[in-house]
C-alpha cells in the first residue's frame, strides 16, 4: 500500500523537528552569520524534502541527514569561498555591530571552535560526525570513505590537537 502524500509530508516534517539538532551543527560550522545560518537551514530542508522520496530506507535517517546537510553545507561553503574572490572589505569603522553571541565562558571552547573552523570541508564535517559520537563506519558512510580513512584522519586530528593544546 502507498503512503499518501500528506502522511509522507507529516513524517518529513517529524524527521526534521527530531533531527534539527544535527542540522544545526553542521550549518553552525560552516557559516557564522545568522541570516546566512537560516538560508543554509532553508536550503538543507528543502534537499530533504525534495530527496526523501529516494531516501532508501535501510540507511539510518540520521546518516542520509548528514549527508544531505554536509552536501549543501559543502556547495554552499565553495560559492562563498569563490565570491569572496570579488568582496573588498569596508574600512573597520564605517558601522559598527554589536555582537549579539553570548560570551564564552570557557575559553578551551573558544579555542577548540576556532581550532575547528580552521579545518577543511572534509575534515570539518569528520570531526562534527566524530564529535557527535558516530562511529567511523557511520562516518565512512556519510562521508563517502573508507573506514580506515576515517580512523586515520581523526588520528590526525588528535595529534593536530593534542599539540595545539599541550604546547
Amino acid at each position: 500500500m502507498k503512503k499518501r502524500k500528506a502522511d509522507t509530508h507529516t513524517e518529513i516534517v517529524r524527521l526534521i523537528e527530531e533531527h534539527k539538532n544535527l542540522l544545526y551543527k553542521v550549518v553552525n560550522s560552516y557559516c557564522s552569520d545568522v541570516h546566512e545560518q537560516e538560508d543554509l537551514i532553508q536550503e538543507i530542508i528543502f534537499h530533504i524534502l525534495k530527496g526523501y522520496r529516494k531516501f532508501d530506507h535501510k540507511v539510518k535517517v540520521t546518516t542520509w541527514m548528514y549527508k544531505v546537510a554536509f552536501n549543501v553545507s559543502i556547495s554552499h561553503y565553495r560559492k562563498v569561498k569563490s565570491r569572496q574572490k570579488y568582496i573588498v572589505p569596508m574600512p573597520e569603522k564605517l558601522v559598527s555591530i554589536t555582537d549579539t553571541e553570548p560570551v564564552e565562558t570557557d575559553e578551551n571552547i573558544h579555542r577548540l571552535r576556532a581550532f575547528i573552523q580552521s579545518f577543511d570541508p572534509l575534515n570539518k564535517a569528520l570531526v562534527i560526525l566524530y564529535l557527535d559520537g558516530n562511529s567511523h563506519a557511520e562516518i565512512a558512510r556519510v562521508l563517502g570513505i573508507s573506514v580506515s580513512n576515517v580512523g586515520t584522519k581523526i588520528n590526525r586530528i588528535k595529534q593536530q590537537l593534542r599539540k595545539k593544546f599541550n604546547p
